[in-house]
């Protein structure tokens, strides 16, 4: 208890407005504020608990993303009930995207809470939805499952789920890309090689091949940007074909 004690002490006199901020967030009080300082402790800081357990967000990340797909799963359930389970499994991967929580999170100012050693201009994007997940999973072993499921309609479902919307929204450019290919029976290849250029964070450029010609090119600091990007151009540029397949 005086481990707790110490924590919670500290992070008050670092932050006086954590405990403010974080209850205009979530619309009600913490019963256990140490879950709330863990949600917004980044792995840098080191931190370990009495019996040397890791003290940061990454665990009540993985509570979070279980718990949030849960609550979304359950309301488009009831959404749409003509929807079976591919479609409803594709249309849970569009409201949970990593994009569309980067875009809560961000929304709700989540990283202006994080303790960090490492300076928040280095955090890449997705700390956004990392920390919102991580909230997640603090309501709900704060508060239970219901009290969760009412934050996540508040926050997530009633401002930013229109079914008919996410219908036509593409997650990943690339999986459609592929599926259009392999139905088509088209060959297609993704070059990746590390760009030499002058940025300070090293780049990676890409050339989608689909029959031996160069549909697109594009350039990202990882891989996997790179290769969505490259799609994305690709299939605006080979739209009007892939929509009449």
């Amino acid at each position: 208890m005086s481990f707790i004690r110490n924590i919670l002490n500290s992070r008050s006199q670092e932050d006086g407005n954590f405990f403010l901020q974080l209850k205009e967030i979530l619309g009600f009080k913490p019963k256990s504020k140490f879950l709330y300082i863990t949600a917004f402790t980044h792995r840098s800081m080191n931190l370990t608990d009495e019996k040397g357990n890791a003290m940061n967000y990454e665990r009540l990340e993985f509570v979070g993303d279980a718990i949030l797909g849960s609550v979304i799963a359950g309301y488009l359930y009831e959404k749409v009930p003509h929807g079976d389970e591919g479609y409803l499994t594709k249309m849970r991967s569009k409201v949970v995207s990593r994009e569309h929580l980067n875009k809560l999170g961000e929304e709700l100012g989540l990283i202006d809470l994080v303790q960090s050693k490492i300076p928040k201009s280095n955090f890449g994007s997705n700390i956004h939805g990392n920390l919102f997940e991580a909230l997640v999973g603090a309501i709900y072993l704060d508060r239970g499952y219901k009290a969760c499921e009412k934050f996540v309609y508040k926050r997530v479902i009633n401002p930013h789920v229109d079914i008919e919307a996410l219908e036509g929204k593409v997650i990943s450019y690339k999986s459609l890309l592929i599926e259009w290919c392999q139905k088509e029976k088209n060959t297609f290849d993704y070059q990746i090689y590390e760009d030499t250029g002058n940025d300070e964070l090293k780049h990676f450029s890409v050339k989608l091949i689909i029959n031996d010609k160069v549909i697109s090119k594009a350039r990202a600091t990882s891989k996997k940007k790179a290769e969505e990007k490259a799609s994305k151009r690709a299939f605006f540029a080979l739209q009007e074909r892939i929509t009449k397949s």
